[in-house]
């Protein structure tokens, strides 16, 4: 795979609809085999001594049911397995937690995970006492104080713990519904069960029916052509159901029809149950033409759901006992998205029309459902994700974050006008670079690390979820922007300006050069070897971590960024001692790091090749005639030629700024030499 279509992607996942994974993806690679308890680990999680018996329970909502003398002392569940958890890394994570039947979290143990935290200086331990916290939260107990009673999140693993937290809740709230510990959080209870049969059903009110005769649909359709004979056979006879609560469609339709019924839902997606006799089809067979259902739609107030081809499954029969024979039995899909709630009151309605002189006569038959309170779960609200808590919390960033971004567009976009005016330019740049260092960077934490892209790459390929990208809103936003810039001006739209690391060797270089200390120009030819150094390390960082994630992660501490910003210095001596070697070079060789060693810069600089525009202006002249802009690049992204190499320039306008600058390029000293009149011409 590319890595442009890698970094790319995160532009199409900004404007498309993620994948939703209900549960483990199967292009993770990874069987759905959760971590087995031990007995000791049984005993550890729901704090019960003596002898335990552990009974493995399957079903809709799979967990182990503990026993202490033959009385249960709790429940154990995997998010791996009722969740399908996968982390910030894409990989699998996996929680064991235990729930008391007092609907308490008893105790959790984190038993696998890939997450990219030891890069942060946040060890295994730190996590298993994160998650140990858990331990008497109440599900029972209202949303506002579930809330409160949350560990926070460990600061710099804030998308990690944050995944960990989700997952840990949402299994736990699957698990006590499974067991009936507590009651729904609202909508259809997709869980219970009970055996019924047809008169049954009928009885609950799980089926809404109507019979029209063939007497009321002739007087329906007299004006038209051919109505019916009056009589009293069946014109139709109308049922409908709504399959998704267990108890109505297991026994409609038995286990496995219903189990295929439902497979291909996703989500909130629900499924409607169409069955009918008599004359006239609910179905027809206009839709075997152009796969549009045109004679049943359903309507929930101003909302009108028709349905097409790709919604339909045909069913032969029914398995409930007691069920009649019916000439058609379909299950149509209602999708999360038609603005369709089957927990509310709904009309199912089927059209019979004669054609006739003044047009069609219309004889709509409708039909009201409302599914029985025994299958919905009015219940405690449900928990605010922790993306959205996060968004919340943090507005004051986001609206400084999204101030930067429009300043940093509005400056490439009017670049002419700003670099045409020096002191501005000069002034501008050197207090932009200082926020993104002072107040992105080791203020709000705001430094985009090659990690980033490993796990990205990673969560692609096991199916993408933007709740794990979205609890991180300024790591966000900013690869968000990355995307568009990388379309628009290339990778310089971070490295030059949004890389906090990249502003600290920039301002440490301008004021090394106000100190006069000497600058190193680097020989051309051992210039460009030297990048080798950077693509590399990006090729062997994103390649190793198919391999070893934990492999990876250690290659990645050849980004300093850890250190000097996300931690601020406050690290072991080695790992200081690198980054104050990384800055005392650049104090030499202006933008060092940048130059041969980001391998976040040699992952960004990629794709530079597909942008769009190129807003930076040469003259014929440059590079035959001036090679003042070559010898003044930030990063030495001018070849000999005067060429702008894109992968290499971090769009800093030093060059556009001499192009513009009568008093700098010599071209336009030149020309303003030969248009100016000899000494003593007369004017």
């Amino acid at each position: 795979m590319r890595i442009a279509a890698l970094l790319c992607g995160l532009l199409i996942c900004l404007t498309a609809p993620a994948a939703q994974a209900a549960g483990p993806s199967a292009a993770s690679g990874e069987a759905v085999v959760p971590t087995p308890p031990t007995s000791e680990i049984a005993a550890r999680l729901t704090g019960t001594e003596g002898p335990l018996r552990l009974v493995r329970e399957e079903g809709a909502v799979p967990g182990w049911t503990v026993l202490s003398d033959g009385a249960v002392a709790g429940h154990i569940g995997s998010t791996w397995e009722l969740s399908g958890s996968v982390g910030y890394s894409g990989r699998p994570l996996d929680v064991l937690f235990a729930l008391g039947p007092e609907a308490t979290i008893r105790g959790a143990a984190l038993v696998r995970h890939n997450e990219p935290i030891l890069t942060l200086g946040i060890s295994d331990a730190d996590i298993q006492r994160y998650v140990g916290r858990f331990a008497g939260l109440d599900l029972s107990a209202p949303a506002e104080a579930r809330a409160a009673a949350l560990p926070d999140v460990i600061a710099r693993a804030t998308v990690s713990t944050g995944v960990i937290r989700d997952s840990i809740l949402r299994s736990a709230r699957t698990l006590a519904l499974g067991r009936g510990l507590i009651s729904g959080g609202g909508g259809i209870d997709r869980v219970s069960y009970a055996s019924l049969d047809w008169d049954g059903l009928v009885a609950m009110g799980a089926l809404a029916h109507r019979r029209v005769d063939m007497t009321e649909a002739h007087d329906a359709l007299k004006d038209g052509r051919r109505p019916p004979a009056p009589g009293p056979g069946a014109f139709l006879d109308l049922w409908v159901a709504m399959l998704d609560p267990p108890t109505i469609g297991r026994n409609l339709l038995g286990q496995q029809a219903f189990t295929a019924a439902l497979a291909g839902l996703s989500g909130n997606d629900a499924a409607l149950f169409v069955a009918s006799r008599g004359l006239h089809s609910h179905r027809g067979t206009g839709w075997r033409r152009d796969g549009v259902f045109d004679r049943i739609a359903l309507r929930q107030g101003d909302t009108v759901r028709t349905f097409t081809a790709e919604d339909y499954t045909r069913i032969d029969a029914l398995a409930a006992p007691g069920a009649p024979a019916f000439k058609e039995i379909s299950v149509f899909r209602l999708a999360a998205g038609d603005g369709i709630d089957p927990a509310r009151p709904f009309t199912v309605e089927v059209r019979a029309t004669r054609a006739a002189d003044g047009g069609d006569a219309v004889f709509p038959i409708a039909l009201d459902y409302r599914l029985p309170a025994t299958v919905l779960a009015p219940g405690p609200v449900a928990d605010v994700p922790l993306w959205q808590t996060a968004w919340q919390d943090k507005r004051p960033q986001i609206a400084g974050v999204a101030a930067m971004l429009a300043a940093l567009t509005a400056i490439l976009l009017l670049q002419e006008s700003v670099v045409a005016r020096p002191r501005l330019y000069r002034t501008g740049r050197l207090a932009f670079l200082a926020v993104t260092l002072l107040w992105l960077g080791w203020g709000i934490n705001g430094q985009l690390s090659v990690v980033q892209v490993v796990a990205f790459l990673h969560a692609l390929l096991a199916g993408f979820r933007w709740e794990t990208f979205l609890i991180d809103p300024v790591i966000f936003l900013l690869w968000g922007f990355v995307a568009l810039g990388l379309l628009f001006w290339g990778r310089g739209v971070y490295c030059g300006w949004l890389c906090p690391f990249g502003a600290l060797q920039e301002l440490s270089n301008r004021a090394a050069q106000a100190l006069r200390v000497p600058q190193i120009a680097v020989p051309q030819p051992l210039h460009e070897r030297l990048w080798i150094l950077k693509y590399s390390l990006f090729v062997g960082i994103v390649g190793l971590s198919f391999y070893s994630m934990e492999q990876a992660l250690i290659l990645a501490e050849a980004e300093p960024f850890k250190t000097a910003i996300s931690m601020r210095m406050m690290r072991a001596w080695p790992f200081v001692a690198a980054v104050v070697a990384i800055l005392a070079a650049g104090l030499f060789v202006e933008r060092f790091y940048c130059r041969y060693l980001c391998p976040l810069g040699a992952g960004l600089a990629i794709p530079a090749k597909l942008k769009v525009f190129d807003w930076l202006r040469r003259r014929p002249q440059c590079g035959r005639e001036c090679r003042l802009c070559e010898q003044h690049c930030t990063v030495g992204a001018i070849d000999p030629l005067g060429r702008i190499n894109p992968n290499e320039c971090i769009l800093c306008l030093k060059c556009q700024w001499i192009f513009h600058d009568r008093q700098t390029c010599t071209v336009l000293k030149r020309r303003a030499r030969a248009q100016a009149p000899a000494p003593g011409a007369t004017p």
